[in-house]
């Protein structure tokens, strides 16, 4: 038997090439379709680096370069990987490897969402336990008062919780800039409803250190190795589970 520190579980060595999930790899195994060093496999197998896996009689390619993308989305498009879906984020970027969004924006919404190959990163990332924070910008539909901005800041009850206290700043009569550590559904949007009020615009600006800025909509750019280098060093101590 392996040693479990010196190898990994073939469905996930499999989904880390990228050409399918690690339940879609699981499936692939009870057919019978996948080998290792020539002796068909079965689920719960290990490999390690000299370890030679086959998937229909072909070699795996080696897992892929990890790819850190920064997409301004513009509305309209769904963040969404399924192909069934005719405005996925996916087909937009049309991006040559298998690649995922990190969290999401709702369809109405635009601005600054990550996507990437790196499996690990995304949960450290999306947990509010991990206070990350993400900025937006707002628009709503009347005026904003004082009681509005208080009532936002120290919680609103959605989603049978209240939501965690945040930080806003009015720009204009009717909008407002927020930082929250939360990715509830729909977040911004249902607690302006809840105190009455309708979001017409919402863009996110920033997450954690990463911000929009020059980026034009419905354009994607790669993050560079010094971005990649403090992602993983401010998600270093965060919980992935």
């Amino acid at each position: 038997m392996k040693d479990k520190e010196e190898s990994i579980s073939l469905n996930k060595y499999i989904s880390s090439t990228g050409i399918c999930s690690r339940r879609e790899a699981d499936r692939w195994i009870e057919a019978g379709r996948v080998k290792i060093n020539g002796t068909v496999a079965m689920k719960g197998n290990r490999v390690g680096e000299k370890d030679q896996v086959f998937v229909d009689g072909h070699p795996l390619q080696a897992r892929p370069k990890r790819v850190y993308l920064a997409f301004n989305k513009p509305p309209g498009i769904t963040c969404t990987t399924d192909p069934k879906d005719k405005d996925n984020i996916i087909d937009y970027i049309n991006f040559p490897q298998r690649i995922f969004p990190i969290g999401r924006l709702d369809k109405a919404s635009s601005g600054l969402i990550l996507l990437t190959n790196d499996g690990d990163i995304v949960n450290k990332i999306l947990r509010h336990e991990n206070q990350h924070e993400k900025e937006y910008v707002v628009t709503v539909d009347r005026p904003i008062t004082s009681k509005f901005l208080k009532r936002m800041q120290n919680g609103v009850p959605i989603l049978d919780t209240v939501t965690k206290k945040c930080t806003l700043q009015q720009l204009n009569k009717t909008t407002f800039k927020i930082i929250l550590t939360q990715g509830l559904n729909r977040q911004i949007r249902r607690m302006c409803e809840y105190l009455g009020y309708n979001v017409r615009t919402l863009k996110r600006i920033r997450i954690m250190h990463l911000d929009l800025g020059q980026l034009k909509v419905g354009k994607w750019r790669k993050l560079s190795a010094a971005e990649v280098q403090v992602f993983q060093k401010k998600t270093q101590h965060s919980k992935k589970n």
